[in-house]
């Protein structure tokens, strides 16, 4: 993406107040403990903001776009005045349209309904699952995984250059890698992609919520998040950006809202006149409040200081970096080498230790919250690990016993709410695993790790 870190605002600020932080969670050894929630990349905890917005909104809730009624027309001012804060927050263009969806997975889905005939799909094997299988009626061709931002460019300039020049291309890549945290040269590739002739949308899951994102900066077609990621819960997501192959395309669901006129034939038919606007893709009754949650959610992070936001959370990941670095056992997972510019996201192996075994450790006996597996994204993961990507493994399903390999790694991820104490005790717990193990015994049951609650600690 061509972010300088030493560019930012070099001013700090506190962490922004999230829902949750003063949840304590039982140990297995004993006592209750502050929960340490660092699984932000899966879903972040709703800023308190958020909530609070959608608190003082929910006594007018009405449904929206057809109701004559006060709440009614309240709540359709609120729902478009969302969309107009979401195109602000993503620099969309004048042009543009911001379709409201249930998450990016279904964001990128209802792209690749609306992709043209015969279109050619070009993704990095690299990709979550989300932006690596919807293409499943279009010509797609598979790249393999870079090992510098510089090769993805010039893998994707060959894949392009060999393509029928005169149908419709598509290129779709991560903005942040939801397993290593590393930026994409975004800017670049949509610059071969242009260049070729092809368009690209860009998977902001792991962006949005750690960086600002311009569509118009970073020159990309389409832009896709979700709101659980963004500190906005409720189950909303966002397709935003070019709206010619989204009006030509058949409504993504057909319905209520979508349609503005349907009369019966003649011969006993329906002729149905679809909207052209967004609406087109909004069939049935929208989520309200979700949509406006993202909207808040957007302007609660860009109140803040994006800028500053973004310097913060570059020192936990410095200290994170750092902390493992000094444990020889830990394995840091990394496309791009040390020195990549990243987001909160970073995945590891420890030697000796099944991953899932280590994980739930680390939630059983520090209150620590993070995650374990393939993180919906199978090849990438097996790639780092170097392991065959024919391999066995399930994303939270590990085959290996407490103590034996796994085909896993564990995730730690963190954002605009973590505490320094939730990274203090973090790096701690991992030293203290590894050097001394664990406290509890461990079992497999229904393909997680959990404490036996039947053993006593080990000595």
């Amino acid at each position: 993406m061509s972010v300088s870190i030493a560019a930012l605002d070099p001013s700090v600020c506190a962490p922004l107040p999230v829902l949750g932080q003063d949840v304590t969670v039982p140990l297995v050894t004993g006592g209750e403990v502050t929960y340490a929630a660092l699984d932000y990349a899966a879903s972040a905890p709703a800023l308190q903001r958020v909530w609070d917005d959608v608190a003082a909104y929910a006594p007018y809730y009405g449904s929206v776009h057809r109701g004559a009624g006060y709440l009614s027309q309240l709540s359709t001012d609120l729902f478009e005045n969302s969309r107009r804060t979401v195109a602000e927050f993503l620099g969309c263009r004048p042009e543009d349209q911001v379709v409201f969806t249930r998450s990016t997975t279904d964001s990128l889905n209802l792209l690749a309904a609306a992709i043209p005939a015969n279109c050619q799909v070009f993704v990095y094997e690299t990709e979550h699952h989300a932006s690596l299988l919807p293409w499943r009626d279009a010509q797609v061709t598979y790249l393999n995984a870079p090992r510098t931002p510089g090769q993805a460019v010039e893998t994707l300039e060959r894949a392009l250059a060999d393509r029928d020049p005169y149908g419709p291309a598509l290129v779709c890549v991560t903005g942040a890698s939801n397993v290593t945290g590393e930026l994409w040269p975004v800017r670049e590739l949509a610059a071969a992609a242009h260049a070729h002739g092809a368009r690209i949308v860009l998977d902001a899951a792991q962006l949005a919520p750690h960086h600002p994102v311009d569509i118009a900066e970073l020159d990309v077609d389409w832009v896709a998040f979700s709101g659980h990621k963004l500190y906005a819960p409720f189950g909303s997501g966002v397709l935003a950006g070019r709206a010619d192959w989204l009006q030509a395309a058949e409504p993504y669901l057909a319905g209520g809202g979508a349609s503005r006129k349907v009369a019966r034939r003649a011969d006993g038919g329906v002729d149905v006149d679809w909207h052209t606007t967004a609406a087109r893709h909004e069939a049935g009754s929208p989520n309200v409040i979700g949509v406006y949650s993202i909207a808040s959610a957007c302007k609660a992070l860009t109140e803040a200081g994006f800028d500053s936001l973004v310097a913060r959370e570059q020192e936990l990941v410095s200290r994170v970096r750092e902390g493992l670095a000094e444990v020889p056992e830990v394995q840091v997972l990394s496309l791009f080498g040390d020195d990549a510019p990243r987001v909160g996201v970073i995945s590891f192996v420890v030697r000796g230790w099944n991953s899932s075994h280590f994980a739930a450790a680390l939630s059983a006996e520090y209150g620590i919250g993070v995650r374990d597996g393939l993180f919906c994204a199978h090849p990438l993961v097996r790639t780092l690990l170097g392991s065959d990507p024919q391999d066995p493994g399930e994303c939270g399903a590990p085959e290996a016993e407490p103590g034996e390999r796994s085909l896993n790694a564990i995730r730690v991820s963190f954002g605009a709410g973590t505490p320094d104490e939730h990274i203090d005790r973090f790096l701690r717990a991992v030293t203290e695993l590894v050097r001394e193990g664990a406290q509890w015994k461990y079992r497999t049951e229904d393909g997680r790790c959990v404490p036996d609650r039947g053993e006593a600690p080990q000595v």
